[in-house]
């Protein structure tokens, strides 16, 4: 497989105005084009624990390349465009993914691409890492090896009032539409009510599928979809940002996590991320990121790996 390593040598919790955080996915797309184009998306990365040193001497080969990380950047708190500064983009999974090249003496650069084109950009040798929240399940570690990193807890968007009375991935959702990006976890999950909705002598749930959180968001705005589940924290993010139009009803619990992708094949690579992962964690970095995102500590999740059986 192609690889793209190639020789190269802040909290916005309460700023701004939070409505541009969830701009329609055309504006967004068209931000998206100009960034890739431009190649002008980064951060600068937080400052790698000392131990990092040795890894750089373990795994020399990556000291000095540039990592291209594919990450679909519509989930404010972990990847997002900065709305002060439209060439950058910000957020925990930003941060960490600086901090891991870093510790590795490696550079990050961004490949913007839907939710569902994340694996296959992957595999396709366009880019050398994803960290953009997605979970790491054992069917999408088919398309790659997984290094988890936090819990997912996710959190059922509604509008105020929640007039369909939606309690959770569960019959309350029969006859109610759920927008959701495509390639999520939670499509198969509300899918797999029908037989119970049935059962029930009520309507199956419908689908509305789109590329990004924003869009899923304006959706339910719009009265076009009921309800969206998702990470709690984008969640909370959406309501925040409409408390007079939107409402969390519930939390529910997953049995999942979130990892960060490698190319299946790379061995090296992956034990290098993964090494360079659990001294940042052992330095107290991603507890300091997750507080400096407004995550909560809980999602901390100690390193393992997943991949095919």
């Amino acid at each position: 497989m192609r690889t793209h390593l190639s020789d190269s040598g802040q909290d916005v919790s309460n700023r701004g105005d939070r409505v541009a955080r969830w701009r329609p996915a055309l504006v967004a797309g068209a931000c998206l084009a100009a960034l890739a184009l431009s190649g002008q998306a980064r951060a600068a990365a937080p400052a790698a624990p000392a131990s990092c040193q040795a890894l750089q001497a373990k795994y020399p080969q990556f000291k000095g390349k540039t990592l291209v990380n594919a990450i679909n950047p519509h989930t404010p708190g972990y990847e997002a465009l900065d709305p002060n500064d439209p060439s950058q983009y910000i957020g925990f999974d930003i941060d960490l993914g600086e901090t891991i090249a870093s510790c590795l003496g490696a550079k990050m650069s961004y490949k913007p691409v839907t939710f569902a084109a994340l694996l296959t950009t992957l595999q396709s040798g366009q880019a050398d890492i994803v960290i953009s929240d997605i979970y790491a399940t054992e069917e999408r570690a088919k398309a790659a090896d997984f290094i988890t990193y936090s819990k997912v807890f996710d959190g059922v968007l509604v509008a105020k009032g929640n007039p369909k009375k939606i309690t959770g991935i569960n019959t309350s959702m029969c006859g109610a539409a759920a927008a959701e990006n495509t390639g999520y976890v939670e499509v198969p999950l509300i899918q797999a009510l029908a037989p119970a909705c049935k059962a029930a002598g009520k309507p199956e749930a419908s689908i509305q599928l789109y590329d990004n959180n924003a869009s899923c968001i304006q959706a339910i705005l719009a009265g076009r979809a009921d309800t969206y589940v998702n990470d709690v924290n984008t969640v909370d993010q959406a309501v925040k940002a409409y408390p007079d139009k939107l409402e969390k009803a519930t939390a529910v619990t997953l049995p999942y996590s979130v990892g960060i992708a490698v190319p299946k094949g790379k061995p090296e690579f992956r034990d290098a991320v993964m090494a360079a992962l659990v001294e940042i964690q052992k330095a107290g970095i991603q507890t300091t990121l997750l507080k400096k995102w407004s995550l909560g500590e809980e999602n901390l999740e100690t390193p393992k790996l997943i991949v095919a059986k």
